[in-house]
């Protein structure tokens, strides 16, 4: 299948071709939601409420004319059982949030189309075949190369050259996970700056492991991308200002198109 017949309304900026938008009334369409996310989360929400946006201004309403299935989880295990129920149900197009859900999604269907947003590597990933052309049938928006690893750790040194150590808080099950950390172990040694790497499994994990570090000084953090990055984001911020630690996060948002 080509990408231009399955390519959907996605954050304003894809749409559902224009022959199937006027063949609407024929049959009611469905789309797949998985977001690796409690379903609370204020991001979450308000990414899809842009995506909610958009389709209301291609004149499409849940429930009228698109039926849209949710699933919503954090939990790994939770998240596979959801993209095997969307495959399942086969829907039009599945819309898809991350490594963490991508990758589960692919498992799961390599015939309905998916579009995924923030979900970097995807050619390394295997998601796709090239950014020009993705083939098979996914397709969607990257947030960076693994390379920008190389460049927080950078940053970190240039807004505190005393740091010596440096806290890699990552997800190491998903590419984003292994990619950034390979990136930013690549230029440690030339920065004087000792890594420790931190897993984001459990808030008590969390906790735990950023108070054994913040016991020795010239410390900072780099809290790389991935859906539990954004479900821990609050507790990360709070233990960096109770430790006094310096931190580089990756809360940027843009995207680049891999179509």
């Amino acid at each position: 299948m080509r990408r231009r017949e399955f390519i959907t309304l996605l954050v304003g900026a894809t749409a559902w071709p224009v022959a199937a938008r006027a063949q609407r009334g024929e049959r009611m369409r469905r789309i797949g939601v998985l977001m690796p996310y409690a379903a609370n989360d204020p991001q979450a929400q308000a990414r899809l409420a842009a995506f909610m946006q958009g389709l209301r201004q291609l004149g499409w309403t849940d429930s009228r004319d698109v039926r849209i299935e949710y699933r919503w989880s954090s939990d790994a295990n939770e998240i596979r059982k959801y993209a095997a129920e969307l495959a399942a149900l086969a829907p039009d197009v599945i819309f898809v949030s991350g490594s963490s859900g991508g990758t589960p999604m692919l498992e799961a269907t390599r015939t309905v189309p998916i579009v995924f947003v923030v979900l970097p590597d995807p050619v390394g990933a295997g998601y796709v075949a090239s950014l020009a052309r993705p083939g098979g049938n996914a397709t969607g928006f990257t947030p960076w190369e693994f390379s920008i690893g190389a460049k927080w750790l950078e940053l970190l040194k240039q807004i505190a050259p005393g740091v010596t150590r440096a806290a890699i808080i990552r997800d190491p099950r998903i590419t984003a996970g292994i990619g950034l950390w390979g990136a930013i172990q690549s230029v440690a040694p030339s920065f004087g700056v000792e890594l420790i790497p931190m897993g984001l499994r459990d808030a008590g994990e969390i906790e735990h492991d950023v108070a054994a570090f913040a016991r020795s000084p010239n410390g900072g953090l780099i809290l790389t991308g991935s859906g539990l990055a954004v479900t821990h984001r609050d507790l990360i911020i709070a233990l960096a200002a109770r430790h006094k630690c310096l931190r580089s996060t990756t809360n940027d948002t843009s995207s680049a198109p891999a179509v």
